[in-house]
């Protein structure tokens, strides 16, 4: 998933529950598909940025490089203003995205 272009807030807004309990017919089913999906968001975006990082890592840093490493600065900046996980998943349960498969007993 190309967590850049996501349309999500970065803030918290108010949410009408109506509207999650339509999409699933049970709020608490909405939930859960929400709280599911945002663990799977939040990995992906954990191993992307473990993986860019990565990129820095070096055994022999000396303690000037690592205070004064602005590239990776950057990095970490461009990914704590992206949108909350939570919030992507509510986006994504909104437009459709989350395909939610129910187990019949």
């Amino acid at each position: 998933m190309n967590f850049k272009n996501s349309s999500a807030e970065k803030t918290t807004i108010t949410r009408d529950t109506v509207v999650f309990e339509d999409k699933c017919g049970n709020i608490y089913e909405a939930i859960v598909a929400m709280s599911k999906r945002a663990n799977q968001i939040s990995t992906d975006l954990k191993e992307e940025l473990t993986n860019k990082l990565q990129e820095f890592a070096s055994s022999t840093d000396n303690l000037e490089e690592i205070f004064e490493n602005r590239e990776q600065i950057e990095i970490s900046k461009f990914y704590e203003k992206l949108p909350k996980p939570v919030a992507m998943a509510m986006d994504q349960l909104m437009d459709d995205e989350i395909h939610i498969r129910k187990i019949e007993k």
